[in-house]
């Protein structure tokens, strides 16, 4: 069994096909990729098309097992100019006649190596909190949990927790770390307590 990794720049109708048939069938295995039901093709081109829109802010990487697409992953970096520096994990996807095969972790080394190569300085993921097969190859590539909403991911008249991971990649030379400490752009002091 042969797996390669690369990483398209443009959707030609054979990219798009196969997108499609990963992204639809992990949905319809009850895959938590954004989606309640499987999606459409005209749903998975459009995000095809975001995520291959602007390569300085993002990117896709796909694995092929044996010539055929089995797993996706991308990054996308925030589109606040405070928060350019950073990125998010999206849609790290095994198609279900792949699992096992250690995709979830070759698609996610290659997406930190990509990112830290474009000078990202943190990546962070939301990932289902019921999803601790996911969590646990989170961590052990270095992501953290650093803090998770309760029971707000709806899938039909269930709810999941959303579970907020990120793993820092390195500041560049001339980074201040700043931190929660008082001062600085932006402070406010500290009230005093009521009644005290």
């Amino acid at each position: 069994m042969e797996i390669d990794l690369s990483w398209p720049l443009v959707a030609d109708e054979r990219l798009r096909s196969e997108v499609h048939e990963v992204l639809h069938a992990v949905v319809a295995a009850g895959g938590a990729i954004g989606w309640r039901e499987p999606p459409g093709r005209a749903e998975t081109d459009a995000w095809l098309d975001s995520v291959l829109a602007s390569p300085a802010d993002g990117a896709l990487v796909v694995a092929r097992v044996d010539g055929v697409l089995r797993g996706t992953a991308t990054w996308r970096r925030s589109e606040s100019e405070v928060f350019e520096h950073m990125a998010e994990v999206r849609r790290v996807t095994a198609h279900p006649a792949a699992r096992g095969l250690g995709l979830g972790a070759r698609l996610l080394g290659a997406v930190i190596e990509h990112a830290r190569a474009a000078g990202l300085e943190m990546l962070t993921l939301g990932v289902r909190g019921n999803n601790h097969g996911a969590i646990q190859l989170y961590e052990s590539l270095g992501f953290r949990e650093w803090g998770r909403l309760p029971n707000v991911i709806s899938v039909g008249d269930f709810r999941f927790d959303d579970v907020r991971m990120y793993l820092p990649l390195g500041h560049r030379e001339g980074v201040v770390l700043h931190g929660s400490a008082a001062g600085g752009l932006g402070s406010s002091p500290a009230r005093a307590s009521v009644g005290g």
